[in-house]
């Protein structure tokens, strides 16, 4: 039961996050938009331990692993714009 209120708050947190894009709140290149991506995802995870589900699980690795290609690219840039100062 625990698990499932995790994974549902997950999707939560993924969907509210999305919404903010669309309705143009929140920008794909800010931090905050990939670090929520990936919160919801490991929170997704964790219910999944309990109730396996491969392809829930795959999408959510893949989830993950680009939300970190946006904090790369977000650390990369804010490092270039310092060295520009």
């Amino acid at each position: 039961m625990f698990e499932d209120i995790i994974g549902t708050l997950g999707v939560a947190v993924i969907v509210i996050t999305y919404f903010l894009l669309q309705v143009e709140r929140m920008r794909s290149d800010d931090l905050l938009y990939s670090l929520l991506n990936i919160i919801g995802s490991v929170m997704i995870l964790f219910s999944i331990l309990k109730n396996w589900n491969f392809a829930s699980f795959l999408i959510e690795i893949f989830w993950i692993l680009i939300s970190l290609i946006g904090v790369y690219k977000f650390v990369k840039r804010r490092k270039k714009e310092r060295e520009l100062l």
